[in-house]
């Protein structure tokens, strides 16, 4: 079951820079290869985004939260946000940016 949050609410998430390669398993495509920009616990943002339609599923694997599933909400040129279907627990979201951003001047206050 997909997370309904408001737009509001996916606005207000904290987004953390980072640069994240990763393969996703696109369903429908495959093997789809994302760099990822930046992460909240609600979703993400890709910059290397080759076509798709809002609504389409991936899974993606993180550290420490491991796999995940996610709809692309939007998409304009290369970029595309994912939404997460659950929203990540804050200390596994807070330990899986220390491993991402292992810069701790690019980190965000917490």
């Amino acid at each position: 079951m997909a997370s309904h949050l408001s737009v509001t609410d996916q606005r207000a998430a904290i987004r953390h820079p980072v640069d994240y390669n990763v393969i996703a398993d696109y369903l429908g495509r495959g093997d789809v290869d994302f760099h990822i920009s930046n992460i909240s616990a609600t979703g993400f943002m890709i910059d290397n985004a080759q076509g798709g339609g809002r609504g389409d599923r991936v899974i993606v694997s993180f550290p420490v939260i491991g796999r995940i599933e996610a709809y692309l909400i939007w998409s304009k040129d290369n970029r595309a946000g994912f939404q997460f279907e659950r929203i990540i627990r804050v200390d596994d979201f807070l330990e899986m940016i220390d491993q991402l951003q292992p810069n701790p001047r690019l980190r965000r206050r917490r």
